[in-house]
């Protein structure tokens, strides 16, 4: 059977991250896409690898979207404030895509080379923005793990409706960040650095 023209995988992953957004990652289904690209779910696979192939293409397509994000508004800055600009990137990401950006989460698998390739991307930028704290090579990845976490937890509360007082949430975000500068600081070698 050949593949219906004008459905390719590009299509597929786009429309499966629209129903990720819409009603959440698990609302991803073979079915689910078909139903919405108006095709019977066998014709999928002539694209792609079932349900995972189609889970692993959304995570390399959300973190290619969340590598652009931070790098566009990180583009430029250095020190604190293209922390603040890549941490801010970072959580509107989470806002604006909800579902896919669940997908991007897990540690890549190995042998999967573009999600490792993805995943590596957002990381080496990380690294390359926290470099000027001068942190050592073990405290650097203590503060991605560290930085990953802050902007995550604070992306998934906010998702979950877990602020409800009146306060506006980007000050919030932007009092965090600096707080975590504060504290990558007193890691650093030199405490003039970052500036």
């Amino acid at each position: 059977m050949s593949p219906r023209a004008g459905l390719d995988t590009h299509t597929l992953v786009l429309a499966a991250a629209e129903i990720a957004d819409e009603q959440g990652i698990e609302e991803v289904t073979l079915a689910a896409l078909a139903a919405r690209l108006g095709v019977r779910s066998p014709s999928l696979y002539n694209h792609i690898n079932g349900l995972q192939g189609l889970r692993s293409l959304l995570a390399v397509h959300g973190l290619e979207l969340l590598n652009a994000a931070i790098t566009a508004a990180s583009e430029g800055l250095k020190g604190d404030a293209a922390i603040h600009a890549m941490g801010q990137a970072y959580v509107d990401f989470a806002r604006k895509h909800p579902g896919l950006y669940e997908t991007t989460l897990r540690a890549p698998e190995e042998g999967n080379s573009k999600l490792v390739r993805a995943s590596e991307q957002v990381l080496s930028l990380i690294i390359r923005l926290l470099s000027c704290y001068e942190l050592d090579a073990e405290d650097e990845l203590h503060a991605v793990r560290g930085l990953r976490s802050l902007l995550h937890g604070f992306a998934a509360l906010e998702n979950k409706g877990g602020f409800g007082m009146p306060l506006d949430t980007n000050i919030s975000l932007n009092w965090l960040i600096s707080a975590f500068i504060a504290g990558i600081r007193s890691k650093s070698s030199n405490t003039g650095t970052g500036q």
